[in-house]
């Protein structure tokens, strides 16, 4: 049982769970709770591990002793996590590498790309809703926020597991290759032309989403097919990204039923 915070794998979590530098060198990422061990693939995994006071939970540790595994002293495991009440199982596991075709090589893909965009929280879930809405795969600018990130790998609910990501080097770089595949690209913009709910989603598609606070580049949204807007009532101008992105895939996921 590891009983110490200076032990050498308790240092390398924290190091997981707070440096995007350690994460990329290493090609590992945190993942915190039940449901984020449960879901994993298990070829994934490189190692799991368990508070004291969990390992008493003989189901769950039938599963854990299957794996590469570690049991920690509950003060070192609080100290482990990135999270206030940490549930007493972290999974360590190798970050997924996916290329181009994986996203964009089925029949009318459906895609999401995201340039600069900064929050955890707005990544994480629309990966999540990406998956609800049947989504090919993700694409983010390397500007972007780092999908192994322990708040993205939260807010995604287990759907990191599932919806291939690619970082690219701009929204521009991509332009070429989506034509070449006959993939319309939508960008959301206050400047749109039509509503949403007005352009064809049925081929293959892809919605651009820009930062939260200052929207798409002008490079990005002029490489657009189309620009759409998401009507608005009040004063209000524009809606959280990961909204905005749920409200267009699930546009696209209706006219595809």
């Amino acid at each position: 049982m590891i009983t110490s915070v200076n032990n050498g794998q308790v240092k390398n979590i924290i190091q997981l769970n707070q440096k995007t530098k350690a994460r990329r060198e290493q090609g590992l990422f945190v993942a915190e709770g039940r449901k984020m061990f449960g879901e994993a693939p298990r070829d994934w995994i490189s190692k799991v591990y368990v508070s004291e006071a969990l390992s008493g939970d003989a189901e769950l540790m039938a599963q854990v002793e299957k794996l590469p595994y570690e049991i920690v002293a509950d003060s070192v495991f609080r100290q482990m996590s990135d999270t206030q009440t940490p549930q007493g199982i972290m999974t360590v596991l190798k970050k997924p590498s996916y290329i181009m075709e994986d996203i964009l090589g089925g029949k009318n893909p459906l895609v999401m790309i995201l340039e600069d965009l900064q929050d955890p929280g707005n990544a994480g879930t629309i990966l999540r809703t990406g998956e609800g809405a049947g989504v090919s795969g993700v694409l983010l600018t390397k500007t972007c926020v780092d999908i192994t990130n322990p708040k993205v790998i939260r807010s995604t609910m287990g759907s990191v597991y599932r919806m291939p990501f690619l970082y690219v080097e701009s929204v521009v770089s991509l332009a070429q290759e989506l034509k070449d595949r006959n993939i319309r690209t939508f960008a959301a913009h206050l400047h749109g032309k039509n509503s949403y709910d007005q352009e064809s989603y049925t081929g293959g598609t892809a919605f651009l989403i820009g930062n939260e606070g200052k929207g798409l580049t002008d490079e990005a949204a002029d490489s657009a097919d189309c620009l759409i807007r998401i009507p608005m009532c009040g004063k209000v101008e524009s809606l959280n990204a990961a909204m905005a992105s749920g409200i267009l895939m699930y546009e696209a996921a209706r006219q595809r039923r």
